[in-house]
């Protein structure tokens, strides 16, 4: 990224902050779970503390949107939304209002029948999460048979034309030498869009250390992502965890730029308002069961809106701090002196 380039993306994100036009929302709607992943960073379990947040508590918070953006779009997660047995009543009641909504799955309880009932309630963007060949996805997934059930949720997702359905997988030590079969398997399957990540050490994952990739194999999956974007066969991209210094546009579409709090917002499961769900839970700026969620989007989030706070720790001395400015919101937790990862730092 030159210099100019550097200071116009600077103003583009002065200005998108400015605005903060609300274009994601993600709903916890359960923090249920029918697996137990070993890089899980909540607390979701198959019997967890919180029960399911009712639909017409959610529903009342979305109605307080005055005008939504074109762009706007309901996200169910969880835990895993499929053990909800009112989804397609959910997304109905999120269409009725002109809003479109999307899901992320683990795929194990997707079946046919399921695929064509959220397909009639409107569903129209769809994540599932692939960790590996079939060894390694069981692995991480903590359950046998996880590869295989998310196997036929692959084909049944991409049956679908209308459906804008992308995997997403979670790089680690056992993954990471398998990256170039699971693009075969992906581009046999015909799927379009693939986003990798890496896991970030809170949860289950704190003290994991096959979860958590070395330096030089970071830059591995820099450069594979890199030369498969280069072949247009499949749409591979990183995610937006991170600033990857002189990666970024060879990795992903832009410049990295963490919108949480700025386009992203988010209800969790006891009603608190943040931004992404998996960004530390002392961010959260409110409550929908004591506020008004649209006025706590408009008037709160100054943590996230105006990031300078980040500059302390190994941030502080940075000479990327302009155009990172602490990277991802999810990688701030406990004392927040100090970012967890530094992906910039991985690369030097």
């Amino acid at each position: 990224m030159n210099t100019i380039k550097k200071y116009i993306y600077r103003q583009f994100k002065r200005t998108e902050t400015d605005i903060h036009q609300l274009n994601y929302l993600f709903w916890e709607c359960t923090t249920r779970c029918n697996l137990s992943c070993l890089h899980c960073g909540s607390d979701c379990a198959s019997e967890p503390s919180m029960p399911d947040m009712p639909l017409t508590d959610f529903l009342y918070a979305l109605d307080t949107i005055p005008s939504p953006s074109k762009h706007f779009t309901v996200v169910l997660t969880g835990g895993e939304p499929l053990l909800r047995t009112d989804l397609e009543v959910c997304g109905r009641e999120i269409r009725k209002r002109g809003m479109r909504w999307s899901m992320v799955t683990n795929g194990f309880l997707y079946t046919p029948e399921k695929h064509n009932a959220l397909l009639n309630g409107g569903l129209g963007a769809l994540t599932m999460s692939l960790d590996g060949l079939e060894k390694s996805h069981d692995w991480l997934r903590n359950t046998k048979h996880s590869f295989e059930k998310v196997d036929k949720a692959i084909e049944l997702a991409v049956s679908s034309s209308r459906l804008n359905f992308d995997v997403v997988t979670c790089v680690n030590q056992r993954n990471i030498n398998e990256l170039e079969a699971i693009y075969e398997y992906l581009k046999g399957k015909n799927v379009k869009a693939w986003r990798l990540s890496t896991i970030v050490p809170i949860g289950r994952a704190a003290n994991n250390p096959e979860l958590k990739l070395w330096d030089f194999q970071f830059e591995e999956l820099m450069t594979f992502i890199e030369e498969k974007r280069k072949l247009n066969e499949l749409d591979v991209k990183f995610s937006c965890e991170g600033y990857v210094s002189y990666y970024e546009t060879k990795v992903r579409d832009g410049y990295f730029f963490c919108r949480a709090g700025i386009n992203i917002g988010s209800i969790l499961i006891d009603g608190s308002v943040s931004a992404c769900p998996n960004i530390d839970r002392s961010f959260s700026q409110g409550n929908i069961y004591r506020e008004n969620f649209y006025e706590v989007w408009q008037n709160k989030f100054k943590p996230f809106r105006n990031r300078s706070w980040t500059k302390t720790g190994q941030c502080g001395e940075c000479d990327e701090y302009e155009n990172c400015q602490g990277s991802g919101m999810h990688l701030w937790h406990g004392d927040k002196k100090n970012v967890l990862e530094c992906h910039h730092e991985k690369l030097y």
